[in-house]
């Protein structure tokens, strides 16, 4: 079973990450061959004081 973990800042659409949930899984089908039922794709929004850019936070940085 393919599971794939996707770290991102937080701010994408629900959109967003369904168009990242649905390209993901169809990469894993194609690259695999898994049945598009036995992947599984895990997405954490990770607050952007938690996320470092060269010794920054991402808040800080303005991002």
């Amino acid at each position: 079973m393919p599971f794939a973990q996707i770290y991102m800042i937080e701010g994408r659409t629900t959109e967003q990450k369904r168009a990242v949930i649905d390209k993901v899984t169809a990469a894993l089908v194609e690259a695999t061959g898994a049945p598009k039922e036995n992947v599984r794709v895990w997405i954490h929004d990770v607050p952007k004081e938690n996320w470092g850019i060269a010794g920054v936070s991402a808040k800080d940085l303005g991002r």
